[in-house]
């Protein structure tokens, strides 16, 4: 396969820039998909940014059951990969693919047959916000298969060490929907004014476009990892061992989502500025978080490949390349966020009252910044390892804790809307200093290469300073 990169041979350094770069500049590509959508969409004003937000927790619901094969096709494919077993390769990549399918058809069939319930959990209270929340989700749904594969397939590429190809795949995807967005939602001679709906059809069209391009790719380089016959002979072992590895992250993201939606209700009933804050401003921020997580992938293969290959003084290594680069990152947007705030923010919204309560949201989480690089890169390394529940567990009780936190810092007396953006700054900042600290205690007491792999058993555990 063309610039696959053997991560347990020669330079770390090298070799972890070399495939987290693509990497990172694909986690940008997301981001600029979200960031141009919302640009365009918060030009029709604070109803439209609130109706595609509120229907938009739904497809990051859907990432949820997209871990169960994505992990899966990370991980295991990258620690087979180091094991240089091109039949546990292949087996991994189709149950992973298979999983995939049967979770995006069931899904669809949800959003589908109970939109309206879906929407009304929200209580939005403006029937235009909720008809146009109603139809956005809707048209996503049509196109969420292609929405969980690409994920997978990306993935699948960056465990195999070729992480170029996903980012010029999806980079043709973003350049579709950069182009369909301001057609769709404007309109442009005979194409007629969409509005939401524009952006939801651009969407999901960018999204096929990409799925595609993959398949192409695959079928035209004649890849040998994915010549395997698809829904035949379905292989129980490896769904159980992607259920396994993919379940804690699963009911992390889930749990992350509903509490996310749960503090969607209470930031509403501040009105649809609330709203169309909260969902500029976590787009804003999601560039900090993806460009980590970007890393923390690059970092999870370089991982797997040597946890395969018994390099634990690699891992070692290559773990504190991470953390020194998340305290870099974590600086730099800490920086931006907190100073730069005003100017970021009028890009995207021109309403003053939504600038100014912008400003603030991009303030406060901006100081949590460094914590949660730390956090997921952290989280990268364990994943690495197939150590999914340390990091899952620890994000579970804290995002937890950001609902009450959320209704008493909330309250008008106290700190009102900025109280909610103070839940998710503290709980942020605790998350990186529990996970960091668990970290070095697993180190010291040489229980981090603790095998989880039915291959390594027998291996004895080994830590290499």
């Amino acid at each position: 396969m063309d610039k696959k990169i053997d991560l347990t041979e020669g330079g770390i350094v090298e070799k972890l820039v070399k495939i987290a770069i693509p990497i990172m500049a694909t986690s940008f590509i997301q981001i600029a998909y979200n960031l141009i959508d919302m640009m365009w969409v918060g030009k029709n004003g604070s109803n439209s940014v609130a109706a595609v937000g509120t229907a938009g927790f739904y497809p990051w619901l859907a990432m949820a059951f997209v871990m169960f094969s994505k992990i899966g096709g990370e991980v295991k494919v990258a620690q087979s990969m180091g094991e240089k077993n091109t039949k546990e390769v292949k087996s991994y990549i189709k149950s992973s693919i298979e999983l995939n399918v049967f979770l995006s058809i069931t899904y669809t069939l949800v959003l589908i047959l109970f939109n309206k319930q879906l929407i009304d959990i929200f209580n939005l209270g403006d029937l235009e916000v909720i008809t146009m929340s109603r139809q956005y989700l809707v048209i996503l749904a049509i196109g969420m298969i292609f929405y969980f594969i690409n994920p997978v397939l990306t993935s699948i590429f960056i465990g195999l060490g070729n992480s170029s190809i996903p980012f010029r795949i999806n980079t043709i995807g973003l350049i579709a929907n950069i182009i369909l967005d301001p057609l769709l939602i404007f309109g442009f001679g005979p194409i007629d004014a969409l509005g939401t709906n524009g952006a939801g059809i651009a969407t999901i069209t960018a999204q096929i476009i990409v799925t595609c391009v993959f398949v192409g790719y695959i079928i035209k380089n004649k890849i040998e990892y994915f010549k395997v016959k698809y829904f035949r002979n379905i292989e129980l072992e490896y769904f159980k061992t992607l259920y396994k590895l993919g379940l804690p992250v699963a009911i992390q993201n889930a749990l992350f989502t509903l509490i996310s939606m749960a503090m969607g209700v209470i930031v509403a009933s501040f009105g649809p500025v609330a709203v169309a804050v909260q969902k500029v401003g976590s787009q804003i921020e999601s560039i900090s978080w993806m460009s980590a997580d970007g890393f923390a992938s690059a970092l999870s293969t370089f991982t797997g490949q040597n946890y395969g290959a018994y390099k634990f003084d690699r891992i070692n290594k290559g773990s504190k390349i991470g953390l020194i680069g998340a305290l870099i990152w974590g600086s730099i947007t800490t920086l931006v966020l907190v100073f730069l705030g005003d100017i970021i923010f009028r890009a995207f919204i021109n309403e003053p009252d939504a600038i100014i309560k912008g400003v603030d949201y991009l303030k406060i989480l901006g100081y949590s910044q460094l914590f949660m690089c730390i956090e997921i890169t952290i989280t990268g390394i364990l994943k690495g390892l197939g150590r999914t529940y340390i990091p899952s567990v620890t994000s579970i009780v804290l995002n937890l804790a950001r609902i009450p936190m959320a209704i008493v810092l909330s309250k008008p007396d106290i700190l009102g809307i900025n109280g909610i953006w103070w839940s998710i700054s503290i709980s942020s900042i605790f998350k990186g200093i529990i996970l960091l600290s668990i970290f070095v205690i697993l180190n010291k007491s040489k229980k981090l290469y603790k095998s989880n792999n039915k291959n390594n058993l027998g291996v004895k555990d080994e830590l290499c300073s």
